[in-house]
């Protein structure tokens, strides 16, 4: 099985901030608002006339990614109205630069190198603007090729691309050898990404993608006993109900649930990445950005787990797992209260979730990396560990505690 280097590295990453981003955040009900609200598109041109994002939004959005202890970040260069945040160099006038009179996606890339962060590229492949889509299909691939390859030669080295609809028309012959080849030949080191949607989460594709998506939900180990090589995977997850700005949704997950998607990801070596929807002017909605500022609490304290790996050393606990990074093991260990007065704390911090596992040699050193504190095991014979985690100090819950360990 062939093992690409670029895959590897992008395992690596650990996690990444998808952004949905265009005209239709004028709106404010979200990136299919033109589709599902019936929007007329005369209606929704007076939106798109009107979108013209502050100057500061690609600065703060990186700068904020970066402070969530994001590697890299997935920006939407053209979504599904087809409106596109970069100069199509005209193929037609229907992108920001036309009507705002700025190259956004030049703007995303150059505040992504600022801060060390690898800039991504999500673009559409179905298209609700572009009339050849339905009338003409050779045609409409021919538009999408240049407008991919636009993306892959005016903006540096890339990390990767993220398609999405090819689900809208499965029976098509969406000409994936020319349009995959096209991106090899500008970007050779570039992820390519084709989002199955998800009614078929985890399922492997072309021969050139690179890794397949788990779009809102948890990821699974991959079956690629018939792949011909290494295959990456990807969890997307919203903190909402809408990828692009929506003023009225409030159904937001805590984060909580976000961490445990984060660590579920990292369990099965699989990337994270949690989206936001800027608004019209493009700066971040408040409670998505605190939402990314208190992920980035955790990730100061836990990040060394981030390019970790599945370790092949197995727990009895299902909510205990191991990562690995070189010769760094961590034990990650959910399902642990708080410690405190039994009045204040649920069974005063009290756990019987008793872990075993066998890393084949002695354990040299042993701490928690929330307090820096030795862990207490014991260890036998065979090497067996077993160990009961404390539950967190009171003053402080991380959800989940992870152990950092070395073996002798």
């Amino acid at each position: 099985m062939i093992i690409e280097q670029r895959i590897k590295n992008f395992e690596r990453l650990g996690m990444g901030v998808f952004v949905h981003f265009g005209a239709y955040s004028v709106i404010g009900r979200g990136e299919w608002s033109k589709l599902s609200c019936q929007i007329p598109w005369e209606e929704y041109m007076k939106a798109v006339k009107s979108f013209n994002p502050d100057p500061c939004w690609a600065k703060e959005l990186a700068a904020t990614a970066k402070k969530a202890g994001a590697r890299y970040i997935t920006l939407t260069t053209r979504h599904h109205d087809g409106f596109s945040l970069y100069d199509t160099k005209g193929l037609n006038d229907y992108d920001a630069p036309h009507v705002c009179g700025r190259d956004l996606v030049a703007e995303f890339v150059k505040a992504c190198r600022a801060e060390g962060i690898i800039p991504f590229f999500y673009h559409t492949l179905l298209d609700w603007h572009e009339e050849h889509y339905d009338s003409d299909f050779p045609t409409y691939l021919q538009y999408l090729r240049k407008s991919v390859e636009l993306l892959c030669t005016n903006y540096g080295e890339i990390g990767g691309i993220w398609f999405d609809g090819k689900w809208n028309k499965p029976n098509e012959d969406w000409e994936e050898d020319a349009l995959y080849s096209m991106i090899r030949s500008h970007q050779p080191e570039a992820m390519i990404i084709n989002n199955t949607g998800m009614l078929d989460r985890g399922a492997l594709g072309h021969i050139e993608l690179d890794s397949v998506t788990f779009e809102r939900g948890r990821p699974q180990p991959l079956n690629m006993t018939d792949s011909p090589k290494y295959i990456a995977s990807e969890m997307c997850q919203v903190f909402g109900d809408h990828w692009g700005y929506a003023e009225m949704d409030l159904n937001f997950k805590s984060t909580a649930e976000i961490i445990r998607d984060l660590i579920t990801c990292r369990r099965f070596g699989s990337n994270f990445l949690i989206n936001v929807g800027p608004m019209g002017n493009g700066l971040l909605r408040p409670i998505e950005k605190a939402s990314l500022e208190v992920l980035g609490q955790w990730v100061d304290v836990n990040g060394a787990i981030l390019p970790a790996m599945p370790a092949s050393i197995a727990t009895n606990s299902e909510g205990s797992f191991i990562l690995q990074n070189g010769d760094t093991y961590y034990l990650v260990c959910d399902h642990l209260s708080m410690a405190g007065d039994i009045n204040v704390a649920l069974a005063g911090g009290a756990t019987d979730n008793t872990i075993h596992f066998c890393p084949g040699k002695k354990i040299a050193a042993m701490t928690w990396l929330d307090d820096n504190t030795a862990v207490d095991f014991q260890q036998d014979e065979d090497n067996t560990v077993t160990l009961t985690p404390k539950p967190f100090g009171y003053g402080r819950n991380l959800v989940v505690r992870v152990a950092k360990f070395t073996l002798a």
